[in-house]
Formats: C-alpha cells, sequence, structure tokens
C-alpha cells in the first residue's frame, strides 16, 4: 500500500477547537508545518496532499460572512512557499500541490512544479483540478461557472502543454563547460509551439529538466468525463472515500478508460481518501471519533455543502428528491458529482428528504464522520485491506488529517498504524527511492 496524507483543510471539523490543537499557538506558523513534516516521515508516509481553492466561500446566501464566521476553507494558503520550507527538515517524503487549470495558465504552473521539484529534489506532485466555485471563479474575472464538460476539455490542453514544457529541455542539455564557456546545448532545448483552443504557447521551459522526468500528476475526477480525463495522463487518481461497492465499480471503471487509452492499468493507483481515528482501544477511538461533530454550527455545514458542490443550499425547499437537487445543481453549472452524486447512488435519486436530514448526511460529510473509521491499529489495518483487495490492490489512502489538529491523532497513525501495516507486509520498512515517482511506483 501506498499512505498519504491529506492537510488540505483547517476546518469544519471541529478538531482546531481541541485544547491541543495548533492553533492557538502557532497556526500557521511555518514550523507547524515542519513539525507536520517530520511526523509524517517518520510514518514513511509516500506523500502529503494539500488540495486548493482560492476563494472564501460565498455561495452559501451569496455571502463570505459565514464562511469567515466559522472558518470554512477560511484561511487557506498558497502552500508552494510552505513546501519549501517542509523540504528543507526532510529527505524523502513527496508534497502535492494544487492549482485549477480552468483559472491558472500552464506555463507558469509549468515553471513554477519545475522549479519547485528542483528544490525537494524531485518530490513534487501536481494535483490539477476543475474548479466548480464560484468564489474562485469571481476571483479570476469569471462571471459564471464554466461549464462542466468544457473545463475538462480546458483541463486536458492544459496538462498536455505542461507535459510539452517539461519535456522541451533535455535531461542533459546543461553542459556547464567552465573552459569553454558554454552552458547548454541550444539543439536540446526546443519552443512547443502550441496552438490550441485554449492556450497558446510558445515554449519552452526556462529551467533544467525535473529531477523525476516531470512532477508526479493526480487528479480526483470521478464523473465519467473526469475518469475519461485521468485515463490519458494521470500517475494516480485521488479518489472519494464513498462505500466499498462504488469504489470497486470506479476503480473498474478507470481500468476501462485506461485501456482504451492504451495504457496499462496496473501502473496507476487510486489513493481513497479516508479518515481515521486509531487509538490504544476501540472506546478510546469511538470517543475520537464522536468529537468531530460535537457542537458543529449548522450554518458551516451550508457553508461547506454549497462551496463543495457551488449551488446555493440555503435554497432548499422543506423536501426534495435528490434527483431534483441534481438537476438543480446542474442547470448551474456545479458538480454533478461529489457529496450529491454519491447519496443519489447509495439511496437512489427518487429518494426524498427533508431538509433537517439533507443537513445532517452534509454534517457527517463536511466533518469527514461520514468516512471516518474508528478503531484501533488492528481493525484500521483490518479495513484497510479488504478496500486495497476489493479495488484491485494498486494504490493505498490518503489520510485527512486537520492541519491545525491535534498532534495525537497523527502519533497515533504513525506509532500504531502504520507499525501493524508493516507487520502485515502491506507497507514500506524503509524509503526505496530518493524521487517521488520512485517511491510511488
Amino acid at each position: 500500500m501506498h499512505l498519504a496524507l491529506d492537510f488540505s483543510w483547517t476546518q469544519v471539523e471541529t478538531d482546531w477547537r481541541q485544547p491541543t490543537s495548533w492553533v492557538n499557538r502557532s497556526y500557521p506558523d511555518v514550523g507547524l508545518f515542519e513539525d507536520l513534516a517530520r511526523i509524517a516521515e517518520r510514518g514513511l508516509f509516500d506523500l502529503i496532499f494539500f488540495g486548493d481553492g482560492t476563494g472564501i466561500p460565498n455561495t452559501w446566501e451569496g455571502s463570505i460572512d459565514a464562511a469567515v464566521r466559522r472558518g470554512v476553507a477560511f484561511p487557506r494558503l498558497d502552500m508552494s512557499p510552505w513546501i519549501t520550507a517542509m523540504s528543507r527538515v526532510t529527505s524523502h517524503i513527496g508534497f502535492g500541490l494544487t492549482y485549477a487549470s480552468t483559472f491558472m495558465h500552464p506555463f507558469y504552473v509549468a515553471r513554477l512544479l519545475n522549479s519547485l521539484d528542483h528544490i525537494t529534489n524531485g518530490r513534487i506532485a501536481f494535483n490539477v483540478i476543475t474548479s466548480q466555485r464560484r468564489a474562485d471563479a469571481e476571483n479570476y474575472g469569471f462571471d459564471e461557472l464554466m461549464e462542466h464538460a468544457q473545463r475538462y476539455d480546458r483541463m486536458d490542453e492544459f496538462i498536455d502543454v505542461c507535459k510539452q514544457l517539461w519535456a522541451s529541455v533535455e535531461p542533459d542539455a546543461f553542459i556547464w563547460d567552465s573552459k569553454t564557456g558554454l552552458v547548454a546545448d541550444p539543439a536540446k532545448v526546443r519552443a512547443i509551439n502550441h496552438a490550441g483552443r485554449f492556450f497558446k504557447v510558445k515554449g519552452p521551459l526556462s529551467v533544467p529538466a525535473s529531477p523525476q522526468g516531470r512532477p508526479v500528476l493526480i487528479q480526483a475526477g470521478g464523473s465519467p468525463r473526469g475518469i475519461q480525463s485521468a485515463a490519458r495522463f494521470v500517475d494516480h487518481v485521488f479518489g472519494a472515500g464513498k462505500g466499498l461497492k462504488l469504489m470497486a465499480e470506479q476503480r473498474a471503471q478507470l481500468d476501462a478508460a485506461l485501456k482504451a487509452e492504451g495504457r496499462d492499468p496496473q501502473q496507476v493507483g487510486i489513493l481513497w481518501a479516508t479518515k481515521v481515528v486509531v487509538a490504544e482501544t476501540e472506546v478510546e477511538a469511538i470517543r475520537g471519533k464522536q468529537r468531530l461533530i460535537a457542537d458543529v454550527p449548522p450554518e458551516a455545514v451550508g457553508v461547506w455543502l454549497s462551496h463543495n458542490t457551488g449551488f446555493d443550499m440555503s435554497t432548499l425547499p422543506p423536501r426534495f428528491s435528490l434527483r431534483e437537487l441534481n438537476q438543480r445543481i446542474i442547470a448551474a453549472n456545479a458538480s454533478p458529482i461529489g457529496f450529491v452524486g454519491i447519496l443519489a447512488r447509495q439511496y437512489g435519486e427518487a429518494t426524498e428528504l427533508s431538509r433537517d436530514e439533507f443537513f445532517e448526511h452534509g454534517l457527517h460529510a463536511a466533518t469527514g464522520y461520514a468516512t471516518t473509521q474508528a478503531g484501533t491499529a488492528t481493525q484500521i489495518a483490518d479495513y484497510f485491506e479488504e478496500i486495497f483487495e476489493a479495488t484491485g490492490s494498486r494504490g493505498g489512502f490518503m489520510l485527512v488529517h486537520s492541519q491545525a489538529g491535534h498532534r495525537a491523532l497523527l502519533q497515533n497513525i504513525t506509532g500504531l498504524l502504520v507499525p501493524e501495516l508493516q507487520r502485515r507486509g502491506r507497507f514500506r520498512t524503509s524509503y526505496a527511492g530518493h524521487t517521488l515517482r520512485e517511491n510511488l511506483a
């Protein structure tokens, strides 16, 4: 198995309100993140992953007020400088950085990630997303969300351009001959002259080739269109935790799409988003899980749901079917998958819910409670093995942990769960490679 830690969020979960959290002492001091990186590397994790969004959520009631008041996706940092600091206190663990192809330009992103790959000695992954969030879109000059399929068309071209740019300077292009004064061979530095539907880029990149060839590519699309795009370029998929049946279905769909692209499905893993609470006893672990939903303000749940679907959940009627809700979401060019799509697949599109029932499901999703597994290291390892085998024994798990959460939860993962997985032969006992690509192989 491969293991990653997802440090994308500080909220909606209540970890930050615990006496042992980092918030009141240092958040977002760089020392906090260096501490997280050291602990994760001691646990031999492959990757620390940072999802991102650049806008303060404003879909709920058309305002940022509730998001600011409750701290939903706020504050949220551009993690590239923090990753640089984290890489200086570690040697092997990788770092996943997120940018939206819907808004960014491929030349800028390709150059930045290549530069970070040099700083980290080949430990960068690029998580490319197609944002459905209105708050992000408005910060980049969009009055409306780009249509769902068009977002993926743009992402496909975006990645094509990045890959061309990363290959535009050959690994042995630089000579640095002090006697002749020759720096690089012009024959090995070539323009790409890309002219497509969304981008026109001459190239080449102005930096040396990446230490690992190019950054590792990660993508989280779970819709049919998202899976189609992932099959074209992805190294690993970031999959939503959504029950064993749906996870097995996504694995099968991805395998079929990879074969259609002429790629070997055995070479592409899925890292399943999972939240775990590990403790010495089951009772202690369950108590920790219950804290996730303790005293969570209802409006924080509404903000989270609205932001992550791109649809204002404050407009919901007293009763509605999941089919009706998804139709309204699609009409708004928001995301037809994710939380509402998973509910529809679990309970059926015709299922009717009251507003209160829907928000109860939303509470469990926003806090991660619905997909959190609580137990001893033995119980969690059993659960991981079941999913791993049912989804093709490729990939592993992206363990969600709050940036601001208390340190003990993370230390129990590295101190209790990791040794149990090692005892079963399911996880490494040392890093085999130097680059992230080598360790994920």
